[in-house]
């Protein structure tokens, strides 16, 4: 009875803790210390499984991890999509499986390769955890979401490091730290089962998470202290609340334009240099519908100062990329394409840059592989799939050069860096999350901006249709936002930084180096 109920605890129990841990360490729970012991059960259970056991228990864990910190997905499936509420959870438990594969996966090569080395836990774990969570975030399209750096986006000091390693590098130092308790837990047993086990490498691999540990803050207490030489600017955030089934019925059209209208008047009287809109906040086609866009045009030139906002924009000529045109689109050239785009025009009203959005929402803005998922219909109403861009465009201005994310883009570090490889003054990302709710979905994207406000050391400037609408510094600091579903106007000053990182420059060299020795250390271990 007490042997079945110890492989309970280490089939189940074990993972269970680890899984449930790492999800309270994410918004908006916010326990995001737990990060810091969360994997300790799950990395000694793993210890002298077998490799089905092991894949197992990671599954597990990974499951309740990534069920809990993606469950808000079900919201827009549900609400927006028309698609029955336990259909939508059912989707999401499927999106949950494919997940969770990653953690499995990491569990089935720890518990591999714990058996023959004599290194220890700390050095074996963050290789192969950071291996995998880089490759989730570009496999099929990328979904780099809850990467276990993202956890401490309040933790400031500790995260300054971003500027060099990248997301993956704070995810690196976690899983080291918790490799480290775990040897001090496994060093018993790994003694007794293994009486040549040396404690030299125990030793060292203590040691060397001091270390790092102590430079890691020190130089993150040194960036929060370095006040930087930009230009103070002063910016407005206006954040419009317009309900989603509003957005682009006729009948509201009116009615949201004067929302924007009458905000953006509000924020004017206080003269920032630049205005922002969320994502597609403008309900027409800008530029198509000659009437609505002259309009605009006429009164944005009231405002003295730059206007930025997000539409979608018709683009002739696109047969090949059109699939679901809108009737009202008439181009006399085939078939109309779409770009979810943000648009900037000057002082004068003029159009002074655009930018489509490169990487689109898979099944939200286009559906992949649609020749071989003939079947499947994108789940959120839309006018059909929309083009993706193709230019790293950046916006040149009096008062600095930014790049703008739009919505899903700003959760892809490498994809932002390439904005500022040049050089740019600041960051600024359009959203619209009234899909996600009141569920922590709005929350854990909001968080993920200040990763890359330090990778790249630019503040970012966030609009959001139902917020959360923000600034942050280059250093990370949330210097004012708003709450969820009002309507409000955000202004605040941000320094410029003209900063060229190391991350920036670089990319994800230590996430490269993790894969490299990852497949050494098979190598190393299976040829035995």
């Amino acid at each position: 009875m007490k042997k079945l109920r110890k492989k309970f605890e280490v089939f189940y129990v074990y993972p269970l803790v680890s899984g449930f841990l790492l999800f309270l360490s994410f918004p908006k729970m916010d326990f995001f210390f737990f990060a810091w012991i969360a994997l300790v059960p799950l990395l000694v259970a793993l210890y002298n499984q077998n490799n089905w056991t092991a894949f197992r228990m990671g599954f597990l864990a990974g499951l309740v991890y990534f069920f809990g910190t993606t469950y808000w997905i079900y919201h827009s499936i549900n609400v927006y999509g028309s698609v029955p509420f336990l259909t939508s959870l059912l989707i999401v438990l499927i999106l949950c499986f494919y997940l969770s594969l990653y953690p499995a996966l990491f569990s089935l090569l720890f518990s591999l390769t714990i058996k023959k080395t004599h290194l220890p836990v700390m050095c074996v774990a963050p290789l192969f955890w950071t291996a995998l969570e880089f490759v989730r975030s570009y496999a099929l399209t990328g979904f780099p979401w809850s990467s276990l750096g993202y956890s401490q986006y309040k933790f400031l000091p500790f995260i300054q490091i971003a500027d060099i390693t990248g997301i993956y590098g704070v995810s690196f130092l976690l899983v080291a730290f918790n490799g480290a308790l775990a040897d001090m837990l496994l060093l018993k047993t790994r003694r007794y089962e293994r009486p040549l086990y040396p404690l030299l490498p125990t030793i060292v691999s203590f040691a060397l998470v001091v270390a790092l540990t102590f430079f890691t803050f020190s130089y993150g207490f040194y960036r929060l202290h370095n006040k930087g030489t930009g230009t103070d600017i002063k910016v407005a955030i206006v954040q419009g609340n317009i309900e989603q089934d509003e957005k682009w019925d006729r009948a509201y059209q009116q009615s949201v334009i004067s929302v924007y209208k009458d905000l953006s008047l509000e924020a004017a009287k206080q003269n920032p240099v630049l205005i922002v809109w969320p994502e597609t906040s403008v309900p027409f086609y800008f530029s198509y519908d000659k009437e609505l866009s002259d309009d605009l045009i006429s009164f944005q030139k009231s405002l003295n100062a730059y206007l930025l906002f997000g539409s979608v924009l018709v683009k002739k000529d696109v047969r090949a990329y059109a699939s679901v045109p809108s009737p009202e689109i008439k181009t006399g050239q085939g078939e109309p394409g779409y770009t979810n785009s943000a648009v900037l025009l000057d002082k004068d009203g003029k159009v002074s840059y655009i930018y489509d959005k490169m990487h689109l929402v898979p099944f939200g803005e286009y559906v992949p592989l649609r020749k071989v998922l003939f079947f499947i219909e994108k789940l959120v109403f839309g006018i059909g799939d929309y083009i993706p861009g193709s230019s790293y465009i950046k916006a040149i201005t009096p008062f600095g050069t930014f790049g703008t994310l739009i919505c899903y883009e700003i959760i892809f570090p490498g994809l932002v860096r390439k904005f500022y490889t040049s050089g740019g003054d600041f960051i600024v990302t359009i959203t619209n999350d009234a899909w996600f709710g009141r569920t922590s979905g709005p929350y854990q994207h909001f968080s993920m901006a200040v990763f890359r406000a330090i990778e790249n050391r630019k503040p970012v400037i966030r609009a959001a249709n139902t917020g959360i609408s923000g600034v942050i510094d280059s250093a990370g600091r949330i210097l004012s936002k708003t709450d969820l579903f009002n309507r409000t106007v955000l202004i605040t000053d941000i320094k410029t930084d003209r900063s060229l990182t190391i991350y920036t420059k670089y990319g994800d060299i230590l996430s490269y180096l993790c894969i490299v020795f990852s497949l050494l250390l098979l190598f190393k271990n299976w040829s035995k």
